[in-house]
């Protein structure tokens, strides 16, 4: 595979919460890959509300960490060799299709 981590950057509205979630994880058990999204916080000039929920997942689905509403500054360990040697006993990503965007 060509990557290991993905990361969303959003502004994703309070209103759609729900679904954030559930994608940011579905993200990470499609890909077999590390998943981190940071969603902002507060109320835009438009009067949308913003409720964080910035979160990292494992490869397999798991919460690394949760944020909640607020605001606030995450560190996070992801292991390499344990996405590489699960990748190994379950390949998933051989029965990707090949293609190419021009």
């Amino acid at each position: 595979m060509d990557y290991d981590l993905l990361f969303y950057i959003a502004s994703w509205p309070a209103s759609r919460v729900t679904a954030w979630d559930a994608l940011l994880r579905a993200r990470a058990v499609e890909n077999l890959s590390y998943c981190v999204g940071v969603n902002r916080v507060g109320e835009d000039g438009n009067g949308v509300s913003y409720c964080g929920h910035s979160a990292a997942y494992g490869f397999k689905g798991e919460d690394i960490i949760q944020s909640g509403e607020s605001a606030k500054i995450s560190i996070v360990e992801l292991s390499g060799k344990e996405l590489v040697d699960y990748r190994t006993k379950f390949p998933a990503w051989k029965d990707a299709d090949g293609f190419s965007i021009e």
